[in-house]
């Protein structure tokens, strides 16, 4: 595909420089993409005022469509999380689970191992509204910081498993679609470089929060017994219901993932059914904490403090990610004028045009151009083009089409799937209250060792 480049191709591509060194310097980028975004739109209208304005407002609204789901979701899993806490539930759910969770490093390898496998049946969603909302509160009273906590279901959920899709198989039969090639083909060829990928990253993630604890002992120290003081000094009487509330959950949450696994509900689904199941506990026990007539308005008050703590924890993504889609799939709802694909990717292919050709440089490429196409937030976007340069590179220079899909879709996916670009890692940073931007400081350096790993090891297969 022949690119040519435009004004708009440089402004954009400056605009990601520029929010990229904004968050370089802990800086909010807020202010810089509602900017970009704005000059965006004036230069796709041919210089209409009026139509950078309006961009703006198109792009918030595309990505409140995008990520409204997440939005509500988390609001409403915190709003049970509040109605629970405020019961005396949460307390007899985290004293068994306590029991195993005693640690720091189990806390990481627990928390991990249950985000990696619920990715693998029904996708990150649902996993970040279980593991976020029941799991990882107890896993910070076992003196886990919750930034490490975010940091593991990250890297297991959104990078290791996410990476290679196996149950799904959403992701690999994109890429081997546009590959031309099966989904067998790809797995059975690929699966070494992903691996390899995988245990590279999660290992030197693990390393990485034991060097954390160790430099941070003290600092740790002092936050799980302040914790623990001001747990006892708040310490009140459960109510009487709150036992049967905790089995009630339970019992909740279960029905609701074999309703999943029987109807066979993926991704967005999923996470509903998860949320349904979140509010028919907290209306049940409003009604028994409170009453009947009561728990009417308590039901309001517990909903209302939820969504506001989800949309406090949007709002910033709702700029940052209208920007960010213009490169990928929002293009054509977000400017004027008819696109084949996003600003990003016009740069992805004008780049993959001017690589030398060769084993080395070709693998690099794919890697660099996957997680291009992965800072517009979306791991899956960018998967139709890294199919296509493997096929495309592959038929060429006579080299495995499978070992280059492969790679390509690793850049995409742990960059935007994601673990390394803030307006993708939103939802995990908001169940574990953490600042997106340093929960992506803490999953960048184990990334891209992963994903350097998994080069080099390409290489070797070609």
């Amino acid at each position: 595909m022949e690119i040519t480049l435009t004004a708009l191709h440089w402004c954009y591509l400056v605009g990601v420089l520029f929010v990229l060194a904004a968050m370089i310097m802990r800086k909010d980028v807020v202010v810089p993409c509602a900017v970009f975004t704005m000059v965006s739109g004036f230069i796709a209208s041919g210089g209409s005022f009026s139509e950078a304005v309006l961009t703006q407002a198109k792009a918030l609204m595309f990505a409140w469509s995008e990520f409204g789901a997440l939005i509500v979701g988390i609001g409403l899993m915190t709003m049970m999380s509040k109605q629970m806490a405020d019961m005396g539930t949460d307390r007899f759910l985290i004293t068994p689970v306590a029991k195993i969770v005693k640690n720091p490093s189990i806390s990481y390898i627990i928390l991990g191992a249950v985000m990696g496998l619920i990715t693998a049946v029904l996708w990150p969603s649902p996993g970040i509204a279980l593991v976020g909302g029941l799991l990882t509160p107890i896993a910070v009273r076992a003196g886990m910081p919750a930034i490490w906590a975010a940091a593991a279901m990250n890297m297991c959920g959104h990078g290791f498993v996410m990476s290679l899709d196996p149950v799904i198989q959403g992701a690999v039969g994109i890429t081997a679609g546009t590959a031309g090639i099966s989904i067998a083909e790809l797995i059975n060829t690929g699966w070494p470089i992903w691996l390899a990928c995988g245990v590279a990253a999660l290992i030197s993630s693990f390393v990485a929060f034991q060097i954390d604890m160790k430099r941070n002992k003290e600092a740790y120290a002092l936050r799980v017994k302040k914790m623990a003081d001001e747990a006892q000094e708040e310490e009140r009487e459960f109510h009487p219901g709150a036992k049967f509330m905790a089995g009630f959950t339970v019992l909740a949450f279960v029905v609701a993932i074999v309703l999943i696994l029987v109807d066979k509900r993926t991704g967005s689904d999923a996470l509903y059914v998860l949320i349904g199941a979140g509010v028919i506990v907290t209306i049940v026990g409003s009604i028994i904490q409170h009453g009947l007539v009561n728990a009417l308005s308590k039901f309001v008050d517990y909903a209302r403090e939820g969504m506001e703590f989800g949309m406090m924890a949007f709002t910033p993504v709702l700029f940052i990610g209208g920007f960010f889609f213009i490169g990928g799939s929002g293009i054509s709802n977000i400017l004027v004028g008819e696109y084949t694909q996003g600003v990003l990717m016009d740069w992805a292919w004008w780049i993959s045009a001017r690589v030398p050709m060769s084993a080395i440089p070709i693998v690099i490429m794919l890697m660099i151009i996957g997680g291009i196409t992965g800072l517009d937030g979306s791991g899956f976007s960018g998967l139709p083009l890294m199919g296509s340069l493997a096929l495309a590179f592959g038929s060429a220079l006579d080299m495995n089409i499978a070992v280059l899909a492969m790679v390509g879709q690793l850049g995409a996916v742990w960059i935007g799937g994601g673990t390394v670009v803030p307006w993708s890692v939103i939802p995990v940073a908001a169940m574990c209250d953490v600042d997106a931007v340093e929960l992506c400081r803490k999953n960048m350096v184990p990334t891209f060792i992963g994903l350097t790993v998994a080069c080099v090891v390409a290489v070797m297969m070609l």
